[in-house]
């Protein structure tokens, strides 16, 4: 396999900013990305759910993940490649990876229901072909099918299946799954921002996050004290973030963190159709969240800003 990759800390599953006429805004994007890089987080995730990818075109894809790797100095980026289509899939992730995508994140086939054999080689025909850590993502609520955990604990085997994006809601497969790869080098995140403490409680490494796209420095606090044993802090942390957590779901994902965005002034709350802008009845809860967020300071701030998610010293889903 090729170099291994760090899957612990904070991932934020990054927005694809648009301009007017719905064309990607490769500026926005590259400024975020490296927003996001200097607020200390581990990796980026491009072209994920939270990046609109069921809109974006194959071309697109790839140059939104060039954009990115372009854009950052130090940090990971994991391409989001997957499709309900295993040749597609192949073809994007081939893609990614020919332009420096240094891990794929694939979501399992969504709407053609595959059996759980069929999820193993789906995922097993990209791990062969493509020799780049990859993350096999199990989201229910938007594909139809949940992983099973006998499933990605055999997968947990293949040399390039480096880790599992956890988004279904069921703590007790997350911990299952944790336990049963805990001697492999296998790596567990949440995709689910409430549920971030909790993996980590079960032996989680981190999060593939929508709320570190507004929060990154308190979402990599709450990790890094998580990580650390130092779960009075993480657990002030997440109770800091949680009305956070509950607004950037009022509405389908990236909806309501396409509107923060905007709030915070860090890009358009354009989206393709079919997303809409979020409801007028939900921007005045998310608004006074993020202004109650934006004048306090995480809950028993660190004197050092600069610690990394980890904590070790490194400078500084539905989903």
């Amino acid at each position: 396999m090729t170099d291994d990759i760090d899957l612990s800390g904070v991932f934020p599953a990054m927005c694809t900013p648009f301009d007017e006429d719905e064309r990607i805004d490769f500026e926005t994007l590259r400024t975020d990305a490296q927003r996001l890089e200097a607020a200390g987080v581990d990796g980026l995730v491009p072209v994920g759910s939270t990046g609109e990818s069921a809109t974006l075109t194959h071309d697109e894809h790839v140059q939104v993940v060039e954009a990115v790797i372009d854009a950052v100095d130090d940090v990971p980026v994991i391409a989001g490649t997957g499709s309900n289509n295993t040749r597609e899939a192949l073809e994007l992730s081939e893609r990614a990876a020919d332009v420096g995508a240094d891990g794929l994140l694939l979501i399992s086939p969504y709407y053609n229901k595959p059996e759980q054999r069929g999820l193993i080689d789906h995922f097993e025909t990209v791990a062969d072909a493509v020799d780049v850590p990859q993350i096999v993502y199990n989201v229910p609520s938007r594909t139809g099918r949940t992983i099973e955990p006998d499933t990605v604990v055999e997968l947990a085997d293949h040399e390039n299946v480096a880790g599992y994006k956890a988004a279904e809601g069921d703590l007790g497969a997350i911990g299952e799954i944790a336990e049963r790869t805990a001697e492999k080098d296998f790596s567990v995140l949440s995709g689910d921002d409430a549920l971030t403490l909790p993996v980590i409680s079960v032996g989680g490494t981190g999060t593939i996050s929508v709320a570190a796209n507004i929060e990154p420095e308190r979402t990599c606090a709450m990790v890094g004290a998580a990580l650390d044993g130092d779960y009075d802090r993480a657990r002030a942390l997440h109770h800091e973030l949680g009305p956070l957590f509950r607004e950037l779901f009022v509405e389908t994902n990236p909806i309501p963190v396409k509107e923060a965005m905007e709030i915070r002034g860090y890009g358009p709350a354009r989206l393709r159709l079919p997303l809409t802008r979020l409801a007028d009845e939900y921007r005045e809860n998310l608004e006074a969240v993020l202004a109650e967020l934006e004048e306090s300071s995480p809950a028993d701030a660190e004197p050092d800003a600069d610690v990394r998610a980890d904590g070790a010293g490194r400078e500084a889903g539905d989903r």
